[in-house]
């Protein structure tokens, strides 16, 4: 009787070739291992865990940011002298990080809930350093340089809170497979104790994580207020240069309600629009006057400004990524503009009956007009012809003295006040940034928020009650008819408590199906070994299957090879199977 000694051929199992090769470089079998996890591998994994939690923060924040992009590329060209978009390069980054980190937790999760021993590779762990480091370094500069910009991301929630909290409920549910299968299989008692309160803790807080949520757009239809006005400032600078004439003209062709504009006093006494401090950035300066191209603004006369060009430069260094979008009509009437006066600016509003604020820079103290900065001003408004009831009037200085002559003008303080500081200096209006209001504020005082370009952050004003905002983005919020969503508090309820019960009853599903699973298993091997060598193999594969077999009987005595292979239906010499 002739002993056949079975043979193991193993299965391929090329996804789990990928997943420890990637992860781990562990291409082969031999490398793989279904040991404990070692604790410096352990810490590893912590440090992608808070590499990819800092990093998902990270990019959120740049996300929701997309409404200061221009201050934050106007903060980079105050330090750096050279305007460019600085949010370019940092977009980028962040993203490529945060696909790369995200995809190795997906390959560690993987290696989890198939056992494998968690082994990341000294180059991803280079990688990884290199993205923790960096975000750490990027965190740093944003709390020095432009601290105010942290306020976004509880702004956002409001926003974006109730569909988070789906996403990660949802993504918490589905994490319960790999969390059952770790507890069926553990062996401790203390390590399914462990993790299974880990778990259930973090479960339990999202259940009742809408309990915190709070946002304005959670209301009923009936109690939502006005559409807020829209006011253009520095025209449309997204569509034409900045406190140009054209840019104000577009603006209106926006259906705007108001204009803003940031006004320096010339050397001989004439308000005009100017943002920077110098005017190398928004005019030809540079080629005109090469010798004054460092000089403040306020040191020019009128005459010297208004040979300057502010509108090639929008051409040239295109801001917002918008010349392509422009028609040949539109690209000619910017190659032309120049720098504009108040004067123009209040007779433009005046004619379309709209609504003129503007910031006023006082001059350096050795300028002609340091003194009588506010009177020039307001002569040139009452020159203009436009009626006072039109034009919100900012500087705090004099504003006694302005309220004597001009006492029709729309006091508005840039600074938040207390209602009582209000009333005691005659200030009808706060003009202030949109994460400085609070809802006090917005239900007391007739507040106009700047700077509003995106749809979602005008929206959760709207929502709260804001009168007014000042955008740079007109022609995007002229499409905003309506809040992007709003919903009734009954309904938010009934969607929360749904979400709740649904998880819980999959949660519970999976833990009996994996418990059912695992049941009649001793150990979990996914490198699972076939001893049957006929089983979906190709016939080359079972040629060599069996002469492996007959030279395991030639070794045992049993017969000659020539019988053997003959017995077989295999030539001696050709090693070919002939009855195949």
């Amino acid at each position: 009787m002739v002993k056949h000694q079975p043979l193991q051929v193993y299965e391929r199992q090329l996804c789990l070739s990928c997943i420890t090769g990637i992860y781990g470089c562990r291409w082969k079998r031999y490398q793989r291992s279904h040991d404990d996890t070692t604790k410096w591998e352990l810490l590893w994994s912590l440090i992608l865990l808070l590499t990819f939690c800092l990093l998902l923060v990270w990019f959120y924040f740049w996300w929701e940011a997309h409404n200061d992009y221009n201050e934050f590329n106007w903060f980079l060209y105050n330090r750096s002298g050279v305007w460019s978009d600085g949010t370019a390069p940092i977009l980028a980054t962040t993203a490529a990080g945060f696909t790369y980190v995200a995809f190795l937790m997906v390959l560690a999760l993987c290696h989890i809930a198939l056992g494998q021993q968690l082994n990341l590779h000294w180059l991803h762990k280079i990688g990884v350093t290199a993205a923790l480091l960096t975000t750490i370094v990027g965190v740093i500069s944003v709390n020095q340089t432009w601290r105010q910009e942290w306020d976004v991301i509880p702004i956002s929630l409001q926003a974006t809170g109730p569909f988070l909290h789906l996403g990660a409920l949802a993504a918490v549910t589905a994490l319960s497979w790999i969390v059952a299968g770790q507890v069926t299989r553990a062996e401790r008692t203390m390590f399914q104790v462990v993790v299974l309160l880990l778990y259930l803790s973090a479960l339990l807080g999202l259940y009742v994580m809408p309990l915190y949520i709070t946002s304005p757009c959670i209301m009923e239809p009936a109690d939502l207020k006005p559409r807020p006005d829209v006011i253009g400032q520095q025209g449309a600078p997204m569509l034409a240069p900045e406190n140009t004439l054209w840019s104000f003209q577009r603006a209106l062709q926006m259906n705007v309600t108001g204009l803003e504009a940031d006004v320096t006093i010339s050397v001989d006494g004439v308000p005009f629009l100017m943002h920077d401090r110098t005017l190398r950035r928004t005019t030809d300066v540079e080629k005109v006057f090469p010798d004054r191209r460092m000089d403040e603004a306020s040191s020019f006369n009128w005459t010297d400004l208004q040979q300057l060009n502010a509108g090639q430069w929008f051409l040239q260094d295109d801001p917002f990524w918008t010349v392509r979008t422009l028609s040949q009509h539109e690209t000619a009437l910017i190659a032309n503009q120049c720098v504009c006066s108040l004067e123009q600016l209040l007779r433009l509003a005046s004619y379309h009956n709209s609504t003129v604020v503007f910031r006023l820079r006082r001059p350096p103290p050795e300028h002609p007009c340091y003194d009588s900065w506010i009177n020039d001003t307001l002569q040139a408004v009452q020159q203009s012809g436009v009626p006072q009831s039109l034009v919100m009037w900012t500087p705090d200085e004099h504003r006694a003295q302005v309220r004597q002559q001009a006492p029709a003008l729309i006091q508005t303080s840039v600074e938040k006040l207390s209602p009582q500081s209000l009333n005691q200096s005659g200030i009808s209006r706060l003009l202030l940034r949109y994460n400085q209001a609070s809802t006090e504020d917005i239900r007391h005082v007739n507040v106009t928020l700047y700077t509003v370009n995106e749809p979602w952050l005008y929206s959760v004003l709207w929502c709260s009650g804001v009168s007014s905002v000042s955008s740079e983005a007109p022609h995007i919020l002229r499409k905003v008819p309506y809040p992007i969503w709003l919903m009734r508090p009954n309904g938010y309820c009934l969607i929360w408590v749904s979400a709740d019960l649904i998880s819980f009853v999959v949660v519970i599903g999976i833990f009996v199906f994996q418990k059912y699973r695992m049941s009649g298993m001793h150990s979990y091997n996914p490198e699972q070994i076939m001893l049957s060598a006929t089983v979906r193999r190709s016939s080359r594969d079972i040629s060599v299957m069996k002469e492996k077999l007959i030279f395991s009987e030639v070794r045992n005595g049993v017969g000659s090879a020539e019988e053997l292979y003959a017995d077989n239906d295999y030539d001696y010499y050709t090693n070919q199977g002939i009855g195949q």
